[in-house]
């Protein structure tokens, strides 16, 4: 095994942690700006296997990183369930909402997905054969809990409240809605790894509005029941696990779910982290994405506080979350000569 990410993520303690950045293929990059324009629109771009491909590699011609995330979006998901979606510019995301049974019984069963999602696969199959044999491909999908919220309130919500009033309401409803999409999540993941995933993450974006019990029934139990499904359909697959915003529930994750690697977001700190959530095995993260607006002295000695923090286990470097349209370029790379230097 060769591919450092493969390495660190089976437990390898590496001199100089891999290298990759969520959303690195993104707003930031002119190049991208000029391949979106050339699709038209955000979801023609997710649906064009071959444009899909080119904004994947384009951070990697451009940086060199030991990962390329496959281009896509956490909310393909629920449109192949039979939710309406579309983008308004400048706002985002927006769904057909599913908030009583009524609405539950009209999304499709979990085997209609691949109808909608191929064109994802094959953006996969695309990138397996062009990226450079040291760069490992992942794939990803978003959390049950997280693509739950966006179909409950029909767009992003800054505290999840819909979500958690349905779950109040109507429990039946709410966990059959996480069932479908676990049951989902393991389907649309499970053939991006027969398409050539090497790694597969999931996005738990939204994991942190769950507290006490619930953290544990729609959060960990979710997440513990995809990652036994893909390991057992596909033995020796890595797997990373993002419950964003967990704080002290990030201890004990990777253990509790089979997660081969917890990533990290910027709310913790990374000496914490090494203490408490190493010790179980590989983590990612975990440098603040607004030191990539900012730059400077501040950035290089951030990055290299938490390369040290995590220098006594197995570690990729990562941002706490993805990288923002407003980030300098430059200094990303700055980072990855801090980190690499």
């Amino acid at each position: 095994m060769t591919k450092k990410i493969l390495r660190a993520l089976a437990g390898e303690t590496l001199p100089t942690p891999p290298i990759w950045m969520m959303r690195q293929a993104g707003r930031y990059l002119p190049e991208y700006k000029a391949t979106r324009a050339e699709a038209g629109d955000f979801l023609s771009l997710c649906y064009n296997p071959d444009l899909a491909a080119e904004v994947t590699l384009q951070p990697i011609r451009r940086y060199g990183f030991d990962a390329a995330i496959l281009f896509a979006d956490i909310l393909l998901v629920p449109q192949a369930l039979g939710c309406d979606l579309w983008f308004e510019t400048g706002e985002g995301p927006r769904l057909s909402t599913i908030r009583n049974p009524a609405d539950f019984v009209r999304l499709k069963d979990r085997d209609a997905i691949h109808t909608t999602l191929g064109p994802i696969y094959e953006t996969v199959r695309i990138l397996r054969r062009e990226l450079p044999s040291e760069v490992t491909l992942i794939g990803f999908a978003g959390a049950p809990w997280t693509v739950a919220t966006y179909m409950i309130a029909g767009r992003g919500t800054p505290d999840q409240v819909p979500a958690h009033a349905l779950k109040a309401a109507d429990r039946a409803t709410f966990s059959a809605l996480i069932d479908l999409l676990t049951g989902a999540t393991i389907d649309y993941l499970s053939a991006q790894i027969e398409a050539g995933a090497e790694v597969v993450k999931l996005f738990d974006s939204w994991a942190g509005s769950l507290k006490g019990q619930d953290f544990d029934d729609f959060a960990l139990a979710p997440a513990k029941r995809i990652i036994a499904e893909l390991k057992a359909r596909h033995p020796g697959l890595p797997i990373i696990a993002f419950p964003r915003e967990a704080r002290d529930r990030y201890e004990g994750f990777a253990k509790a779910t089979g997660a081969d690697c917890v990533a990290l977001d910027n709310s913790v700190a990374a000496d914490w982290a090494a203490t408490h959530v190493q010790k179980d095995g590989c983590v990612q993260g975990n440098l603040d994405p607004s030191l990539l607006v900012t730059g400077g002295d501040r950035l290089v000695s951030e990055t290299k506080r938490i390369v040290g923090a995590f220098l006594n286990g197995p570690h990729i470097f990562n941002l706490g979350h993805g990288i923002t349209p407003d980030a300098d370029p430059e200094n990303v790379h700055r980072m990855i000569e801090a980190v690499r230097g």
